[in-house]
């Protein structure tokens, strides 16, 4: 019998997470990601979760915490947002680098300056190349499912990554949705207990972490990049188990909606994607034949499946709620275009959404009707809706 139940995006990631029975829980309250903790603290003192909870000082000291329980052998859990994000990034990057499997979740917000609290991607963009597997969710569901998949896929013995489950705040974060809970059983069969091939053990001391010349440094990024593109065929042979047993079947690394007749295609990441079906689907009925690319994994990026997506299409964009500094375009689309490389499409980038602004129906239908016209088949230049 299903637990369905309505819950906000950070309730769904704790339940997630509870169900995935971590050691180690540590984190430091940052808006709009405070409650997803605070959740977990609840079931520990209520007696639902059998997890030790450790209060800390900071976002750094939380991620070092965690960081040393996973070279302990034990499987963790965190989460955090924006300049908290940004505080912990030493030991962030040092987690993935060592290769230690766990999930952390992330209420998505746009960073300081100006001073804002509100939704963006602007943080988990700016943390791409830090190492890390990062998956961008739509709506609590599969937030919940994510969380759940992540530490399987992060666990895979020919991974060792770990994964950053990224959910925009305050539209999925403090959103209630109807959420289906998978029961408990099935996830011990889904998710076994979580056995280290490497324990720190005070009986059996080893080097953690020494000082590595260059000859042998290579060795260790070359092995990472090459687990992460292994992860991209086990992204999809996770999401088809999952399916297989709880009967969600998220799509892997990407997903598309009305894509194989296509003429034009909008490419979307996280909550935004459920508005723009539906503009999609408005398009459709006045005979614009527009699909729809969601981008689910920036980490690591679907290059070969993007390109295959937009192969043959006569134009393309892609909407970003974060901007990249080092080009006049959203993350994204630069994620994209280097993927389709010089070959056809054309294509534009849009930016929307930044600092909790929303994204409507009607704004995604302007860009569609703009991409179907002459002119947007011949755009280069960034569109920023809500542009005077």
């Amino acid at each position: 019998m299903s637990d369905v139940r309505a819950v906000t995006g950070n309730v769904a990631a704790s339940i997630g997470a509870a169900l995935c029975r971590p050691d180690v829980i540590a984190a430091y309250p940052i808006t709009p990601q405070s409650a997803v903790v605070e959740y977990l603290a609840q079931m520990i003192a209520d007696g639902k979760l059998d997890s030790t909870m450790v209060q800390v000082e900071s976002e750094h000291a939380a991620m070092n915490l965690v960081m040393g329980a996973a070279a302990a052998g034990g499987r963790v859990f965190t989460a955090s947002s924006a300049q908290g994000l940004a505080l912990m990034y030493e030991p962030y990057f040092r987690m993935s680098t060592l290769r230690f499997p766990m999930v952390m979740a992330i209420a998505s917000r746009d960073m300081t300056s100006p001073e804002t609290i509100w939704s963006g991607q602007q943080d988990t963009m700016s943390v791409r190349d830090s190492g890390w597997m990062q998956v961008y969710v739509e709506n609590n569901q599969e937030i919940m499912d994510m969380v759940i998949q992540g530490f399987r896929l992060a666990e895979e013995k020919e991974i060792l990554i770990p994964v950053t489950v990224c959910y925009d705040g305050f539209y999925l974060s403090h959103l209630t949705e109807r959420v289906d809970v998978p029961d408990a059983d099935k996830m011990k069969e889904f998710l076994p207990p979580y056995k280290a091939r490497t324990v720190l053990d005070p009986n059996s001391p080893i080097a953690l972490d020494p000082l590595t010349p260059g000859p042998i440094f290579w060795r260790y990024r070359a092995n990472h990049l090459r687990a992460m593109q292994k992860a991209l065929t086990k992204i999809d042979e996770v999401n088809n188990e999952f399916a297989k047993m709880f009967g969600r079947n998220w799509g892997g690394a990407i997903q598309t909606y009305r894509c194989e007749d296509a003429e034009i295609v909008i490419t979307t990441i996280g909550s935004m994607t459920g508005t723009a079906r539906e503009a999609v689907d408005a398009a459709r009925e006045n005979g614009i034949k527009v699909g729809l690319l969601k981008v689910r994994y920036m980490r690591p990026f679907p290059a070969q499946q993007v390109a295959e997506v937009l192969k043959g299409k006569r134009a393309w964009t892609a909407v970003d709620r974060s901007v990249n500094f080092g080009w006049n375009a959203g993350s994204v689309y630069v994620e994209a275009k280097a993927a389709i490389g010089d070959n056809t499409p054309v294509g534009f980038s849009v930016i929307a959404g930044l600092g909790g602004a929303d994204i409507a129906i009607h704004d995604f239908y302007k860009v569609i009707e703009l991409l179907n016209s002459d002119e947007g088949s011949r755009r280069v230049e960034t569109l920023w809706l809500g542009e005077n």
